[in-house]
């Protein structure tokens, strides 16, 4: 059965969410809609909705123009396994000692490496991202200058991978921490996957208020692998709940975004370690002041 997908863009999170309650009222109803806010720092959100039937254009062309959005892009999409097509298009990463891969690459990890079992699922993080690959060489690096931590967060851990990489190294309290409930039981499974029960907490949280968070610090590394918005948001939240000398790992940052999260971070109380960018985005480790 062939799909179809009306997608357009708008100004404001407000507006974004008002019109997708609008498109879910449309006949024929769509199967599925989503909000999303785009990573390009434009401001603009992005409402699609799906379809099995072709959509009322008539009523999509309405429903635009009294949200003031730009035209729905109307679109039919071939029927595809997706599953299958995206194991053969994800290769295994190798990031310094860690390498991640999926089931069907099981033959191909190599001796004395750290593996992270992540199966293509619906949640950020595969390793193949240039924010989720620059944490984890970021998370080598660390190691291999001798840190050392003994409590670690990964906050918007999508599917924990790096959750997983920190419990892969390290013996101490590991929590994977999400806003999405699916993220949250992706990200539960994966740890099982990868033999880690007992070592890394899931839990579904927002911010850093949740008591099992609190209870779990201070932390001694944190990673943020999320947006420019929550990142900025957080910085004073996030580096409260370091020890002193603690690092952060933060990522889901544009190139041209670095120095304005770099600087919120800089000045809440951390000073730079490093920065690298992986094509269009930067990954940048931060760590918290020691006060004389």
């Amino acid at each position: 059965m062939p799909t179809f997908t009306a997608l357009t863009t708008l100004t404001g999170k407000d507006a974004a969410e008002a019109l997708a309650e609008a498109l879910e009222a449309l006949s024929p109803e769509p199967t599925g809609v989503g909000v999303f806010e785009m990573e390009d720092g434009s401001g603009l959100w992005e409402v699609g909705g799906y379809f099995d039937a072709p959509p009322d254009e008539a009523g999509l062309a309405l429903l635009a123009t009294l949200h003031g959005a730009r035209p729905f892009a109307v679109s039919e999409l071939p029927e595809t396994d997706w599953v299958s097509k995206v194991r053969r298009e994800l290769v295994p990463v190798e990031a310094g000692r860690f390498f991640v891969y999926g089931s069907h690459d099981a033959d191909k990890v190599p001796e004395g490496c750290e593996p992270l079992l992540i199966e293509a699922a619906m949640a950020f993080g595969t390793g193949h991202h240039g924010t989720t690959l620059g944490c984890l060489r970021a998370l080598d690096r660390l190691i291999s200058d001798g840190f050392e931590a003994q409590s670690v967060l990964d906050l918007g851990c999508g599917t924990a991978v790096l959750a997983m990489a920190a419990a892969r190294i390290w013996d101490g309290t590991v929590v994977a921490s999400d806003i999405d409930a699916v993220a949250v039981d992706v990200a539960a499974a994966n740890v099982t996957a990868n033999g880690l029960e007992g070592r890394v907490l899931c839990l579904e949280a927002e911010g850093l208020d949740h008591p099992k968070l609190v209870e779990s610090g201070p932390y001694d590394l944190i990673f943020a692998n999320i947006l420019k918005g929550p990142l900025i948001a957080l910085a004073d939240d996030i580096t409260s709940s370091l020890r002193a000398g603690g690092k952060v790992i933060l990522s889901g940052i544009l190139n041209e975004q670095a120095d304005e999260v770099i600087g919120v971070y800089t000045q809440a109380g951390n000073s730079l370690v490093a920065r690298d960018e992986i094509g269009d985005w930067t990954t940048t480790t931060l760590a918290k002041i020691v006060e004389k």
